[in-house]
Formats: structure tokens, C-alpha cells, sequence
């Protein structure tokens, strides 16, 4: 009798690291739940990219969850703030910056973390990173520790042990270039991704904010040709 395969949620925003952990969730023969999050952003290219990449890749189902965090606003991805651009790579991770979405990742991961209690799944696969990114408090290892602990004291299944949760985090790690080369590596096609968190019209990739940066120099660092139509040389 064919073993059941293990079920896994992924969060999948569209961007390069979370393409690329779902790709790396597939390679490790998991059956791929999807989970993208429709939250108030100031734009909806990010959704049109996680729809390209699920379908390319492939995963047993994707929800597009609504909620929305521009009730509360205190970002300037929901609410009318601007966008920092053209910041040097190296000031990125001194602060926490305007584009930080307060506890985003909490609300993603416990959404995530729901759905593995309906589906019988204990893992969870998300793209953070601690290495190229810009300072915020959600994307630590330290915090992602944290929350699998809660997830196995704030469930049924996690207090009457048939589930053990797992967060799995397997960019956490790798700079951005080596991300985009295991992406590759997985079958991610990025001209499919999304990053900018301002795109100009008709979607062009902004070219300054903080993402738009990061993704340049890690093409630049990876030798692989950057595939995003930027408004900005």
C-alpha cells in the first residue's frame, strides 16, 4: 500500500523566498497546501504572482485568505504612508523600518497553523530570512522557535501529542543570492515573482524600495540575469 504523503502549508506572497520555499517544500515530496493572504496591501501584483507561481509549481490547493490589517494601518504596505527608497543595502537591517507590518508573520503563521489542524498537517513552510533582509522582528529564528512552541500549546492536536508542528524556515540562513540559486535549482522561474513594495504603473517594479534593492544586488550576486522589469534603471 503507497505510503500517504505528508501534508505541508506554505506561505506563498509571490516574492523570491517564499516561491523558493515552496519549491524546496515540493522537492522534499510534500503535498503542497498553499496560502497566500489578501490583507489590505497597497497592491495587488504580489497575489497575481502567487497565483503564477502555485500554478507553475504546483500545490493540492490554494487559498487566498481575506483579512484586513489596514484597519489598523502603522505600515506603509496598509496604509498612505510612503515608501522608503533608495536606501543602501547596509542601513536595511539598523532599524525597523516603515514597511514593517506589525505582526504580520504572527497572523500569517497562525492562519497557516489553523489550516494544518484542519487538514491532519504538522508543517509549515515559510520563506523569511534573517540574513538579507530589512530588520524586522518577524523574520528571527528566535521567533519562529517561539511560535512553534505556541502551535504545540495552543492546539488540540498539539496538547493531545498527535501532532507535533514544525516551522520550517529553509532560507532563514542564505543571503539572497544563494536563495535565487537554490530556487533555480528547485525550478523556480522568478520572472514570474513579485517584490516591489511600491510598483509603478502597469506593474513595473519600482526599482528603489528596500525589496526592489535586495532583489537587484542578489541577481547581481548570484551571475544569474535579473529578470524583473523595473520603471528605474
Amino acid at each position: 500500500m503507497e505510503q500517504e504523503r505528508r501534508k505541508a502549508v506554505v506561505l506563498a506572497s509571490g516574492g523570491i523566498d517564499s516561491s523558493t520555499a515552496l519549491a524546496l517544500a515540493r522537492r522534499e515530496d510534500f503535498e503542497v497546501h498553499a496560502l497566500s493572504f489578501d490583507y489590505g496591501q497597497r497592491h495587488r501584483a504580489e497575489l497575481d504572482a502567487a497565483r503564477r507561481i502555485v500554478a507553475a509549481l504546483g500545490a493540492a490547493a490554494h487559498i487566498v485568505a481575506r483579512i484586513d490589517l489596514r484597519a489598523f494601518g502603522g505600515s506603509a504596505l496598509t496604509a498612505d504612508v510612503p515608501v522608503p527608497k533608495g536606501r543602501a543595502p547596509e542601513a536595511m537591517g539598523s532599524d525597523i523600518p516603515i514597511t514593517y507590518v506589525p505582526a504580520r508573520n504572527t497572523i500569517f503563521l497562525a492562519f497557516a497553523l489553523a489550516w494544518c489542524e484542519v487538514l491532519g498537517a504538522e508543517d509549515i513552510f515559510v520563506g523569511v530570512n534573517a540574513v538579507d533582509y530589512s530588520g524586522y522582528p518577524d523574520c528571527r529564528p528566535a521567533f519562529l522557535e517561539a511560535f512553534e512552541r505556541l502551535a504545540r500549546l495552543a492546539t488540540r492536536d498539539g496538547v493531545t501529542g498527535r501532532a507535533a508542528y514544525r516551522i520550517h524556515a529553509p532560507l532563514i540562513a542564505m543571503t539572497k543570492a544563494e536563495i535565487i540559486r537554490a530556487g533555480l535549482a528547485a525550478g523556480v522561474d522568478f520572472s514570474l515573482t513579485h517584490s516591489c513594495y511600491d510598483p509603478a504603473e502597469g506593474g513595473l517594479a519600482c526599482g528603489a524600495c528596500d525589496s526592489c534593492v535586495l532583489r537587484r544586488r542578489g541577481f547581481a550576486d548570484a551571475g544569474v540575469p535579473d529578470p524583473t522589469r523595473y520603471a528605474a534603471p
